[in-house]
């Protein structure tokens, strides 16, 4: 299942976006700030960005720019009451890939953020591989050498975490962040028992890929 992150910093309407977003079968994380949403877009990799303009502690535009100034090319669609001409002009040259203007209807809000996410590029770039495993989100399969295994959501984002760190230890909180999402309570040893699960995914599809402990520190993948 793939996820969007909502910097959103009223929270009945993050809510309801986050809802509606869920309905539709797309995982979201809220960022109630600029600062949040820094951090938080750090620790896991998204599909698309959906960014208010009016954060707490300053412009969303402010971290788009800072986004795409640092090569990052994630979607993004910018919510916002502005709704003058040179308002939209600003959000699209400051990199927003689409704009839309409160109020609007729920429906044409999920619309938009499914046609950010069938871009190719997208779709391209969320196609992932480590050693001799490929991943494939949309489809939730894992692959190694013609043999195909499907992945739990769980499964599928703490793989991709791993893979997307190539060969270094990721953390237990950035796993538990990508698998579960930010704010939800997760039971003490989710990851431990996810984590096994994978393991023994990896042993029945016959791959040289390993997932590894690395005591204290987290996890990683090495190839044989």
């Amino acid at each position: 299942m793939a996820r969007v992150a909502i910097i959103e910093d009223h929270e009945r309407l993050a809510g309801l976006l986050r809802q509606a977003l869920m309905q539709a079968g797309i995982e979201a994380d809220i960022f109630a700030s600029i600062r949040e949403a820094t951090y938080g877009t750090e620790q896991a990799e998204y599909a698309v960005l959906i960014i208010d303009r009016g954060l707490p502690d300053g412009d969303g535009l402010t971290f788009l720019r800072t986004v795409r100034d640092a090569g990052r090319t994630t979607p993004c669609l910018m919510l916002t009451a502005r709704d003058a001409l040179h308002d939209r002009i600003e959000g699209l040259e400051s990199g927003a890939d689409d704009y839309v203007s409160k109020p609007f209807e729920m429906s044409e809000f999920v619309a938009r953020v499914r046609t950010l996410m069938r871009r190719p590029a997208v779709l391209a770039a969320l196609i992932a591989s480590f050693g001799d495993i490929t991943v494939d989100p949309q489809q939730r399969a894992l692959t190694c050498r013609g043999r195909v295994i499907s992945l739990a959501p769980a499964e599928l984002q703490i793989i991709l975490s791993l893979i997307q760190a190539d060969g270094r230890t990721v953390r237990h909180s950035i796993l538990e962040h990508a698998a579960w999402g930010f704010g939800d309570a997760v039971t003490p040893n989710a990851l431990e028992v996810t984590v096994h699960r994978l393991r023994k995914k990896l042993i029945e599809i016959g791959a040289k890929t390993h997932l590894m402990n690395v005591r204290g520190a987290g996890f990683m993948l090495r190839e044989d």
